[in-house]
């Protein structure tokens, strides 16, 4: 399923235009990533928890050269599904 396909369920599930649809997902998709740039977790009960990772500086290697170099402190969104959302998965396998 891709942004479009789901765009399209939401809109036929709560009987909105697609229009207005893709309006309440880019909005919820804007809230879920402004709250992630700012540090902060996000939890939906029963959906799953996103969460903000740090990575410190590290050294590595260049594949190609084998050089040795400095890879920078990065940080990463995380998810982690929730119990319901893990249920359903393995319920239709």
């Amino acid at each position: 399923m891709n942004k479009t396909d789901l765009v399209a369920a939401i809109a036929a599930d709560v009987e909105l235009s697609k229009a207005e649809a893709a309006r309440v997902l880019e909005a919820v998709l804007e809230n879920l990533t402004k709250t992630l740039a700012r540090g902060e977790a996000v939890q939906l009960i029963g959906f799953g928890n996103f969460t903000v990772a740090s990575r410190p500086e590290r050294t590595g290697r260049n594949p190609s050269t084998g050089e040795q170099m400095t890879i920078k402190a990065s940080k990463s969104p995380k998810f982690a599904a929730g119990k319901a959302l893990k249920d359903a998965v393995n319920a239709s396998a």
